[in-house]
């Protein structure tokens, strides 16, 4: 085994067992690529042993972080993380929540159906995981314990749902993936409609179903209160500012008038305007919001830089080549190997998290997915140039990436849930429940690698 094989194992090796050592993310990928290159370094120097690493091409990697800094469509990000910020503290969520539960807590299963129908808005009005989770949680799984819920099936409702804005568009994701496949942010928010949309009417239908087959783990309340027309009209202009904020993202996307990152600039005035019209912005209020934006960009940017560090040391020993071939030696044809690149991503979901698996493995399977001669292609509706069949990949990686916030040990969603979850929700309710609903996205994902013009059809009309 020559050094740089060596060295790519030791590189994976350090950054794994920093991880475990409880090292924040970026700092582990920054650290391990600092350490290997050091060690290449050293045996160049002292042992005449030359492996291609030195300091001075490390150096590079001031120029591709600079670069893609430079990037207009990473302007998005800190806009629809203060969207997200700031309709979680108008109080706009809180009132669909308490509508959708008066009309739909009447039926079985009808807390579990409002918390679903509630993660889908937040989803495309918002797109933070963590937000909704820890919104959903505290609005939903009281009420929940209170008529008698399953632990299990209201903290799994309540996890899935809070993850749905992830695929979703406007999706944080989906706009770092634009960025590493070198597509447009539209086009994938585009795509990601309908996915998003079979996804969600899984879980509904899955509600349903389970709630009448154990109707003791889905009841309704005892005491159901008649409704008055009036209700339905306090309903129905609860979920108003949730669709205005809806249409002026996605569709001044949609419908050409602004560009992703201008429409995520609207998108923050909105939900600013939002907010002060139900009267919940102030000075106090903004400062948080932007206090708590700019945090979030700097574990961002330094995941960022540290997984650009990686990935230059990686490349450099020839890593990614190492991991290409193997992948095309399964010779499994073409969709075998797309399988064989899903089942590594949902592998890797237990023990990284996205932003991890986006910044490395995407730009390293990038060229084998562009190399396939997929036939759907011709009839995709899509122009060649704008690259269909990276789109329909990243949607793919996109709802298998999803499964990485239900799955231990590194769920984030589990861990969201368990910060705000009644006592008598214990951490196996929460591995239990998740289980239908990891089992319900791998349905979703089998779908879409089916059927791809769930993915194309939508930016192919818009062309």
């Amino acid at each position: 085994m020559d050094p740089s094989t060596i060295l790519i194992f030791v590189l994976m090796g350090l950054f794994i067992g920093l991880l475990f050592l409880g090292v924040p993310v970026g700092f582990a990928l920054g650290g391990s690529a600092m350490a290997v290159t050091t060690i290449a370094v050293v045996l160049d120097a002292v042992f005449g042993v030359y492996t291609g690493l030195s300091y001075l091409r490390f150096s590079i990697t001031v120029d591709r972080v600079f670069g893609i800094m430079k990037s207009e469509v990473l302007v998005a990000l800190p806009m629809f993380i203060l969207m997200g910020n700031i309709l979680d503290r108008s109080g706009v969520a809180e009132k669909m929540m308490l509508a959708q539960q008066k009309i739909l807590g009447r039926v079985s299963g009808g807390l579990a159906l409002a918390v679903t129908l509630m993660g889908i808005l937040l989803a495309a009005s918002t797109g933070i995981i963590g937000a909704s989770v820890v919104l959903l949680g505290t609005l939903t799984l009281p009420a929940m314990m209170r008529v008698n819920y399953s632990p299990s099936f209201a903290a799994g409702t309540v996890c899935s749902a809070g993850t749905l804005g992830i695929l979703i568009p406007p999706s944080i994701m989906l706009i770092l993936m634009s960025t590493q496949l070198d597509v447009s942010t539209g086009d994938l928010f585009m795509g990601a409609v309908f996915p998003g949309l079979v996804l969600s009417g899984l879980y509904l239908l899955y509600i349903v179903v389970y709630a009448q087959l154990n109707p003791s783990a889905a009841p309704k309340p005892k005491e159901i209160v008649k409704l008055r027309p009036r209700d339905w009209i306090e309903s129905a202009l609860a979920i108003l500012p949730a669709l205005f904020l809806i249409m002026l993202v996605l569709g001044s996307i949609f419908f050409g008038i602004a560009t992703p990152t201008e429409s995520s600039g609207m998108g923050a005035l909105g939900a600013m305007i939002l907010a002060f019209s139900n009267r919940r912005l102030n000075l106090k209020s903004l400062r948080k919001s932007l206090h708590d934006t700019m945090s979030t960009m700097g574990f961002l940017a330094a995941i960022l830089i540290g997984a650009t560090c990686f990935s230059l040391v990686l490349r450099r020993l020839g890593g990614d080549e190492m991991i290409a071939n193997a992948i095309l030696g399964v010779g499994s044809g073409d969709y075998g190997t797309i399988f064989v690149i899903l089942a590594i991503i949902f592998i890797l979901g237990f023990f990284l998290e996205w932003i991890e698996i986006t910044m490395i493995m995407l730009p390293i399977v990038a060229p084998i997915i562009g190399g396939m001669d997929l036939a759907w292609l011709a009839d995709s509706g899509m122009e060649a140039t704008s690259k269909p069949a990276l789109i329909w990949f990243a949607i793919l990686c996109s709802v298998a990436l999803q499964t990485s916030f239900l799955t231990p040990p590194v769920g984030f969603a589990l861990f969201y849930i368990k910060g705000v979850c009644p006592p008598e929700i214990k951490l196996k309710h929460l591995y239990r429940g998740v289980v239908p609903f990891i089992v319900i996205q791998l349905i979703a994902l089998a779908l879409v690698v089916v059927f791809p013009k769930l993915v194309t059809w939508l930016p192919g009309v818009s062309y």
